[in-house]
């Protein structure tokens, strides 16, 4: 599809800003903005008419944008409504009320994967191995369940982005077990989850599709100066800040080659991961694998991070599919979906 489209790029926004407002100003902030800027500058590049919205928390202008300017696609970058990252799946069933054709996971999708306990059921259900986990409900009783050995990592249910995960987040005694769920429970105001923590390399895995899937190669996070004693976990600070990353060196990066069919089974393990939960466009996998060649689905990320410098993005170039090839398929995706 190469023909010149009217896209509408939807994404987050901190606060309200009127149609038509440029972002100009925003998009030069490349410690929060990249992400957007590099997308709206693949659109244009590859020829697209680009409307820009910032959603907040008024839902009412992009019904007038989509009324007055009706675009042939939405690309949605939109990952939280209202600084509340569970409302991303309904700003994705708008987008599918109001019949436009749009890209990344739907609405179903989201909402599955963004409930960290549902998600496992269901793929466990499709016999592939997960932690064991339990959920906690806020308001109910906490204790330490017998199928669960420790140490565990103690998750908030519903978050992305491994906000509300730090080192403190893996316990190896029932006190901890137990407070730390109620630090989830009255700091975050939030549901927790509780899984066994599995040691091995953490690997990221990006798949790409509707109803054909390509696994592209896969990434792994190295943890590098930190203590052998230290979980190796991907915390919210070992994602996302940089100077942590730097004083530790934690980076993500290609994964060397691995014996036998194991890049093969873990390939294969993500696309059935990704058929099970019904996810389309794209999607990226963390997962574990143990000495013994074990693979375990920590979660699944519908609508994962797709700037240029992140696990999807690098994943494509590295079989050729450069960024702004990678931005037409997406769109090309969304029209798929639609027929």
């Amino acid at each position: 599809m190469k023909k010149k489209l009217k896209v509408l790029l939807v994404f987050d926004s901190p606060y309200v800003k009127p149609r038509g407002y440029d972002f100009v100003e925003e998009f030069k902030d490349k410690d929060n903005w990249y992400t957007e800027n590099d997308v709206y500058r693949a659109l244009l590049e590859n020829g697209h008419e680009v409307r820009l919205l910032g959603l907040y928390n008024d839902i009412g202008i992009l019904l007038e944008e989509v009324k007055e300017f009706p675009p042939d696609v939405i690309f949605n970058l939109a990952e939280v409504f209202d600084q509340k990252s569970q409302l991303d799946k309904n700003v994705a069933g708008l987008f599918e009320m109001i019949g436009v054709p749009y890209t990344g996971a739907s609405a179903e999708s989201l909402f599955i994967c963004n409930d960290k306990a549902l998600a496992k059921k269901i793929i466990r259900f499709h016999r592939i191995r997960v932690p064991r986990f339990h959920t906690f409900y806020r308001k109910h009783r906490v204790w330490l369940p017998k199928n669960i050995k420790l140490p565990a990592v103690i998750k908030p249910l519903s978050e992305e982005a491994s906000r509300g995960i730090s080192l403190a987040s893996v316990v190896d005694k029932e006190e901890a077990f137990v407070e730390r769920i109620r630090f989830i429970h009255e700091s975050m105001n939030a549901d927790a989850i509780a899984e066994e923590y599995i040691e091995g390399r953490e690997i990221y895995v990006s798949v790409f599709g509707n109803k054909r899937l390509e696994a592209l190669p896969l990434r792994e996070i190295k943890f590098g100066k930190m203590s052998e004693d230290e979980p190796r976990i991907a915390t919210y600070k070992a994602k996302w800040d940089d100077k942590y990353r730097e004083k530790w060196d934690i980076k993500s990066v290609f994964i060397g080659k691995l014996a036998g069919d194991l890049e093969e089974r873990i390939k294969e393990t993500c696309k059935r991961s990704y058929r099970a939960l019904n996810i389309q466009s794209y999607a990226r996998f963390d997962i574990r694998v143990t000495e013994t060649g074990r693979i375990y689905i920590l979660e699944p990320n519908a609508n994962p991070c797709i700037a240029r410098c992140d696990e999807v993005a690098q994943s494509a170039e590295k079989i050729g599919i450069h960024y702004n090839e990678l931005i037409q398929k997406i769109i090309s995706l969304a029209f798929q979906r639609s027929k």
